[in-house]
């Protein structure tokens, strides 16, 4: 690749092209994480229980 390809195609792209290169990855991983929590259980709605391991410290 050419260094005036290079120039052509960063005349080519739109503002609004740049920022969503810049965004959709974040965008992405956001989704991965409301899907890991939609699929862990973790707020002992469950039937966890608690364990009163720091009860007697003061």
């Amino acid at each position: 690749m050419s260094l005036d390809g290079l120039q052509t195609s960063i005349e080519n792209i739109s503002a609004l092209q740049a920022i969503l290169w810049c965004l959709y990855p974040m965008a992405v991983l956001v989704a991965l994480e409301f899907l890991a929590r939609s699929i862990d259980d973790d707020d002992d709605q469950g039937g966890g229980t608690l364990i009163p391991i720091l009860e007697g410290a003061q």
